[in-house]
């Protein structure tokens, strides 16, 4: 009789030992996700790249800043340039006409355009770069500027006009001042004229007193 209480008191022992074993085995493990790689950081939204100028309008011989940034760090980035004649005559239109009558004449872009249409930039460590650029030509100047390794682009216009020329002196511009100084001349010699007749007479009166 002792021996079989000892021995149901040791199954009864064995038994409550390994039923939290059991349970934490059939607990569900957590598994790794097969998209996660824990050695990379976290993904972060792609960032838009931004190129823009100093001024949106120049005249013809002057010279802009460009400024890149959020491109890659230290690539080399191409730039493009297209140009858009402003108000250029439509098809079969006359050519622009100035206040004077005479025509402004078109030339083609391409026979214009001395400074680079096609160039490069490189960014720093952050993504950034400027670069100077002069423009040869009027018109509406498009960049686009595409990052070589990163692939980010972005684009930024830029107005060109005509430099302020000076208005031009015509025969009516000068004709004027000379008719007005004709005009003082002939009464300065009626003035000179009048006197002398009022001397001459008054010497007359003095000797006939």
């Amino acid at each position: 009789m002792r021996l079989s209480r000892i021995i149901m008191a040791l199954t009864v022992g064995l038994a409550v030992v390994a039923v939290p074993t059991a349970a934490g085995a059939a607990q569900p493990q957590p598994t790794p996700s097969a998209t996660t790689d824990p050695t990379q950081p976290p993904p972060y939204p792609p960032t838009t790249a931004s190129l823009t100028v100093n001024r949106p309008t120049i005249f013809l011989g002057e010279t802009v800043i460009l400024t890149g940034t959020n491109f890659g760090p230290n690539e080399t980035v191409d730039i493009t340039v297209t140009v858009t004649p402003i108000a250029a005559p439509a098809a079969g239109k006359a050519p622009a006409r100035r206040s004077d009558g005479t025509t402004v004449a078109m030339a083609p872009v391409a026979y214009q355009a001395s400074a680079p249409l096609q160039f490069t930039a490189f960014t720093n460590a952050q993504g950034g770069f400027t670069k100077s650029y002069k423009p040869s030509v009027t018109g509406l100047l498009t960049f686009t500027a595409t990052g070589r390794e990163s692939g980010r682009t972005a684009s930024t216009e830029l107005r060109v006009l005509h430099k302020k020329q000076p208005l031009p002196v015509t025969g009516d511009s000068i004709g004027t001042p000379m008719k007005l100084g004709g005009g003082l001349v002939g009464a300065g010699a009626i003035m000179l004229l009048l006197t002398l007749a009022w001397r001459r007479r008054q010497r007359f009166s003095g000797a006939a007193h």
